[in-house]
């Protein structure tokens, strides 16, 4: 019965992988093909060899005049944007777990459930306020304006103070027995056991942070600062012309790559950090 039921989960997750791949497979083979053909439905499933020098082309030029700037430096932006998000916001949910898990001061509860209320709110309600502060500190069309609104992070307080709420008493008193100070406890003992959730939530922020789009958009008008994402949404025919899918598919390749080297890279911590109970 043993094999079989092996049999049966491998199935399963073949077709579930190939139903993710299928798409960006596609998405590949057509960006080594001409625009007309795919405009007219004539997609091919294997990709053009000869072709594949298109993806280089994209990465160093602008490769439609409705992009200002280059490929390359959409990139730029957006893995800088998508690593400030990600190191801030675990950095910011560290210490805020940090204090409400072992500091008692007065409203500590009252500060731990206004960062619960938080996630109940929808993006479109804080939009409009958060640009407005953006706005009136000066941060409209700077770098700072793109990340500083989206560096808190009330999931990752959560799950760190969790994490934190796990460690045991005696812990925590031997530390304090051995003249630990606060800052010492968190770098020394709390940090390094809570490294697994710091890797597999750096994964989960740095796509976020990569996937932004909505803030970029609003925040943004200056060309310098359109990240990857927005440049391939520029590239969407508006007008009269037919729109070059093979560049957009082309830039959307290459945009799919940080992501993807992050996850591999860090795929066991990620992991780690997911299935790991045991504190």
């Amino acid at each position: 019965m043993r094999p079989r039921t092996d049999w049966l989960a491998h199935c399963v997750l073949g077709i579930g992988a190939l139903l993710f791949v299928l798409p960006v497979w596609l998405i590949f083979a057509g960006a080594t093909q001409d625009a007309g053909t795919i405009n007219r439905g004539d997609l091919s499933l294997l990709p053009r060899l000869s072709h594949l020098g298109v993806f280089w082309s994209v990465l160093r030029g602008r490769p439609s005049g409705s992009l200002t700037v280059p490929v390359w430096h959409m990139l730029m932006i957006s893995a800088g944007m998508a690593l400030v998000i990600a190191v801030g916001k675990i950095v910011i949910s560290l210490l805020s777990a940090y204090a409400i898990a072992f500091f008692h001061f007065r409203f500590r509860m009252l500060a731990f459930w206004t960062i619960f209320i938080t996630l109940m709110l929808p993006v479109e309600v804080r939009i409009i306020p958060t640009y407005a502060v953006m706005a009136d500190l000066n941060m409209v069309n700077s770098f700072a304006g793109l990340t500083v609104p989206l560096l808190a992070s009330a999931t990752a307080t959560l799950l760190f103070r969790q994490v934190f709420l796990a460690v045991p008493d005696e812990l925590i008193e031997a530390a304090r027995m051995d003249g630990a100070g606060p800052i010492r406890f968190l770098i020394d003992i709390l940090i390094p056991a809570s490294a697994a959730n710091i890797a597999a939530l750096f994964v989960i922020l740095f796509i976020y942070g990569w996937n932004q789009y909505l803030w970029p958009l609003l925040v943004t008008t200056d060309p310098r600062l359109d990240t990857v994402v927005i440049g391939i949404v520029q590239l969407i025919d508006t007008g009269f012309t037919l729109t070059p899918w093979n560049t957009m598919m082309a830039m959307s390749v290459l945009a799919i790559l940080p992501p993807v080297a992050v996850v591999v890279a860090m795929q066991r911590w990620f992991v780690k950090g997911l299935t790991e109970v045991e504190k």
